[in-house]
């Protein structure tokens, strides 16, 4: 009764977005400093364990559980996934042969078909929390407290992620995607617009990081730069295409654009870069590979080839300007830039959504301002952003103030210790034993 070719497709797209998280941790790790790489690498596997398990618990039900009548959250239905393993067993017990790859709910009906069991919905969709969840770090990275980081990420989870997930994702009934009309592919609002700006408010409540602004942080190892970036863009792929949620065309253009954005975005970025300081960076080509699959994630299922392309030459002179300008006028310490990468870039996605959505591939009855000429669905969009921002950066907010009063009023570590490293002091260990006290 199910279609082994989706099912096989996304196994194979959970696990490359699985991959995700590994790798942002060399991204990461290669831009942080040597005394940092290890704090700022054991922070993505924090991630990876807090999702996995928070998920598994009420994250999947929180986010995509309930039965549609709440625009903002899912329900306790299926906490522990309980209700997953049960459709399973009656699905191969005969009993059960419809399944929701969105909500995950299961229907007897012996007439009906399925395309792919949906519990294996709730490993992808973990992986995008994963991912999520772990692109917060960067903003922090070098100077906030392990046990602050755990905590926080943990609340956030529960209480942001997956709430804002069921308000995009959660179909009928949802607050942005149904009601607003706004549209999201694969996680501009959920995924990128989110991390960025709850890194950002984390950053500005910590402060900036010893001696910024007159020390220079460079990158302390380049070639983790760029294994990190190829990673994600591997990653990516099943990130983008498997948001199809089937093995068809629809794959097949997210999977294109996601190589076209990506491709052009990095040119870009080394253009534009080549322009401003005279040199081409194998970190800033990296960077706007990046950049490059942020701004096509909303719109990968919605827009032509084309489209993607100039999507990823026009982002990357917006989040370079955004990390290279805006911050230092604006002074807050984004350490890894993953507001100037991910908010930025995920906000010039979605925008541009609404300009280039094809009207045939929309999942609401709008279309592209470029195709019909109606700003309905480019409204929708900025609207959806707007309640993505506001949601987002309240809720971090409040949760950070919580964390903060249960570690002793304050969420980094003192001045001595960030001095030495998070590294040894954090961990007891260094990435660079010989290097020990040298930064």
């Amino acid at each position: 009764m199910l279609d082994t070719g989706s099912s096989g497709f996304m196994l194979v797209s959970a696990m490359l977005v699985l991959l995700m998280t590994p790798g942002l941790a060399f991204f990461y790790g290669g831009l942080s400093r040597r005394k940092n790489v290890i704090n700022t690498m054991f922070m993505s596997l924090a991630a990876i364990g807090i999702v996995g398990v928070v998920w598994v618990i009420c994250g999947w039900s929180f986010a995509y559980g309930g039965d549609g009548s709440i625009p903002f959250f899912g329900g306790f239905d299926q906490l522990g996934c309980v209700t997953a393993v049960q459709d399973m067993l009656a699905e191969a017990s005969g009993t059960a042969t419809a399944f929701s790859a969105l909500t995950g709910e299961a229907t007897v009906d012996a007439t009906a078909s399925a395309s792919y069991p949906a519990i294996i919905n709730i490993v992808f969709q973990m992986a995008f929390a994963m991912i999520t969840t772990a692109i917060i770090t960067g903003a922090v990275a070098g100077r906030m407290k392990v046990g602050a980081v755990m905590a926080f990420c943990t609340i956030w989870v529960v209480l942001i992620y997956a709430p804002l997930a069921h308000m995009v994702w959660g179909g009928d009934g949802s607050f942005i995607g149904d009601m607003i009309g706004a549209l999201d592919f694969a996680g501009g609002d959920v995924v990128h617009i989110s991390s960025g700006l709850t890194g950002l408010v984390l950053c500005i409540l910590l402060g900036k990081r010893r001696g910024f602004g007159m020390l220079s942080y460079r990158p302390h190892n380049v070639p983790f730069v760029f294994l990190g970036a190829t990673l994600l863009w591997f990653g990516w792929f099943g990130f983008n295409a498997g948001s199809a949620f089937a093995d068809n065309g629809t794959a097949g253009l997210a999977l294109l654009n996601t190589v076209a954005a990506s491709a052009a975005a990095s040119l870009s970025w080394i253009g534009f870069e080549r322009i401003l300081t005279g040199k081409c960076t194998l970190t800033g080509g990296a960077t706007g590979l990046v950049a490059g699959l942020v701004v096509i994630t909303p719109a990968a299922g919605f827009v032509e080839p084309l489209a993607a392309v100039f999507m990823g030459l026009i982002v990357s002179p917006i989040c370079y300007l955004a990390i290279s300008r805006m911050k230092a006028k604006l002074g807050y310490d984004d350490a890894l830039d993953a507001f100037g990468c991910h908010t930025v870039g995920g906000i010039v996605g979605g925008v541009l959504t609404g300009i280039f959505c094809v009207p045939e591939l929309s999942w609401t009855e709008n279309g592209g301002l470029l195709y019909t000429g109606d700003p309905s669905l480019l409204f929708a969009q900025v609207l959806g952003i707007l309640v993505t921002v506001a949601f987002v950066a309240v809720g971090s907010l409040v949760i950070a103030l919580v964390v903060k009063a249960l570690f002793g009023g304050s969420l980094r570590v003192s001045e001595h210790d960030e001095g030495l490293g998070m590294d040894v002091i954090q961990h007891g260990e260094s990435a660079y034993p010989a290097f020990v006290g040298l930064d």
